[in-house]
């Protein structure tokens, strides 16, 4: 399946669960060091901030959303927070597949309602047992050939947004979660009547 087939609504409307990759995924895959000014070291990563909009729209679908990543990284802690995301797991290891075992046992969700957006090689195992495998338009020929959608664009570049889109159009909840969406901002902006 490519880009441009579409996502089936079918297995659009099974899935429960996202799981997102970060590093090269969610962000571009660079990662910036520096130091604060007692010599600590500093990470820093590149974040899309449609991205996160795509991850709200996909909560605001009933979806949950889980970040399972290969690195340990506070940024990522702190991006997660921004995001509402109560599932964030960093393991240093990238045992991905126990942590994702460990979620769906806890959410009462099975394999067959789990999407889950890819780049590399540590994500394999989880990547072959999702209903919906996703590669990013960066991802090693390892990923993208046991993924069942890949995005147009690149990890941190909008790839999270544009699954999060053609997931909800197909689902047929697009419209309704922008337009709720739309509603909550008007209604900030208005302040109280």
């Amino acid at each position: 399946m490519s880009e441009r087939a579409g996502i089936p609504p079918e297995l659009a409307r099974a899935v429960k669960l996202v799981v997102l990759d970060v590093d090269g995924v969610m962000t571009d895959g660079g990662i910036y060091y520096g130091a604060s000014p007692t010599g600590e070291t500093v990470e820093l990563k590149r974040f899309e901030i449609t991205d996160g909009l795509g991850v709200n729209l996909m909560q605001r679908a009933g979806i949950h959303v889980a970040i399972v990543t290969g690195r340990q990284s506070e940024v990522v802690a702190v991006r997660a927070r921004e995001l509402a995301i109560e599932e964030v797991h960093q393991d240093p290891a990238a045992e991905k597949l126990p942590i994702v075992r460990d979620i769906l046992r806890r959410r009462g969700i099975d394999w067959d309602a789990v999407a889950f957006l890819s780049d590399d090689l540590a994500d394999l195992p989880v990547l072959t047992r999702a209903a919906l495998p996703v590669a990013v338009a960066n991802a090693v020929p390892e990923v993208s050939s046991v993924a069942r959608w890949r995005t147009a664009r690149p990890g941190g570049a909008g790839a999270v947004r544009e699954f999060a889109e053609a997931l909800l159009r197909a689902r047929g909840d697009w419209s309704r979660v922008v337009e709720q969406y739309l509603e909550e901002r008007e209604e900030r902006a208005n302040g109280p009547a």
